[in-house]
């Protein structure tokens, strides 16, 4: 009899540990991209994992006439390829800090590919920053979740 009582308050203990992180937000999902110089909305991204890594491909272009477009800077089997479709972050590695990082972060309007990492924000889990770094300069974008309505 003893042991009926305390597994139902076991199981809510249970629940009010866990339940936060089942709910908590991670990097991975859809993502609306905007242009950190300019502002301007440009894609919606997928970010999904896959082999434990963080991978991101392009799957709408927003920017009007852009929709189109192709990677016409880019070098090697990516020139002149559709950018909708296009993986643009491939096997960012996990640290214990929440952060992916990696080598293989591109930009298709100018063609180069970067070292990066990605990260959620701190102050809100609907927004993701992207950081590009070249040598010892770097960029960041905030990318801002796209919720499903």
């Amino acid at each position: 009899m003893k042991n009926r009582k305390k597994l139902p308050s076991f199981l809510l203990w249970i629940c009010i540990l866990i339940g936060p992180l089942a709910w908590s937000q991670t990097v991975f999902g859809k993502w609306r991209t905007v242009d950190d110089k300019t502002g301007i909305t440009k894609a919606i991204v997928n970010v999904y994992e896959k082999n434990g890594r963080l991978q991101a491909k392009i799957l709408q272009v927003l920017e009007k006439g852009k929709e189109d477009a192709l990677c016409i800077k880019c070098k090697g089997e990516l020139k002149d390829k559709p950018v909708k479709g296009m993986h643009i972050i491939r096997n960012f590695k996990p640290n214990d800090d929440g952060e992916y990082k990696g080598s293989n972060l591109l930009d298709p309007e100018n063609g180069t590919t970067y070292r990066g990492k990605v990260w959620l924000d701190p102050d809100d889990n609907n927004k993701l920053k992207v950081r590009g770094y070249l040598a010892f300069l770097y960029r960041t974008q905030t990318w801002h979740r796209v919720t499903e309505e």
